[in-house]
């Protein structure tokens, strides 16, 4: 299936495109337009472009209307990846999740050095892997019960436990 979307890709495009391939479409081919296309006008799934059959709606953002409509809500790894897509895409006027800053700084440095939107699909996508790994292991940490202290330790015992971890 041919998807499009606005060229110059930035965070939830590609994020969605991760998605796509991931998890909707393994067989995806993208093509990127011009922001003002007509998406009628267009062969192919669009998304996160004005008019697109995908894109913002009721708050959320691209990356979480995918996640719904394809039936992929029932994975909590997906819905947290989702939260920091949306807070790093549109960043909330209060809270912004902390990964959301992060991934905000990479994709706007590859928007910035990486002209073609082919390799930044190419370069990103193992981001998008290792969030999502990250999102799989803090659900799954969430399960702890919330009256379970966490260890408190000192700077220097956590250098050194940190130090001491094998890479």
């Amino acid at each position: 299936m041919r998807w499009i979307t606005r060229r110059n890709l930035h965070i939830d495009r590609t994020a969605s495109a991760w998605l796509i391939r991931r998890f909707i479409d393994p067989d995806a081919e993208f093509a990127f337009v011009a922001p003002d296309a007509d998406p009628a006008t267009l062969d192919g799934r669009t998304f996160d472009m004005r008019g697109a059959e995908y894109g913002h709606a009721d708050g959320r953002c691209t990356f979480q209307v995918m996640v719904e409509r394809h039936g992929l809500a029932g994975d909590p790894a997906l819905v947290e990846l989702g939260r920091i897509i949306l807070d790093a895409d549109v960043p909330p006027s209060r809270t912004r999740r902390p990964e959301a800053a992060g991934i905000d700084a990479l994709l706007r440095g590859f928007q910035l050095s990486v002209p073609d939107d082919d390799e930044k699909l190419r370069l990103t996508a193992p981001l998008y892997d290792a969030l999502y790994a990250y999102c799989r292991a803090k659900v799954t940490n969430r399960s702890r019960s919330p009256q379970t202290p966490r260890p408190r330790l000192s700077y220097r015992r956590r250098v050194d436990t940190h130090l001491g971890e094998e890479s």
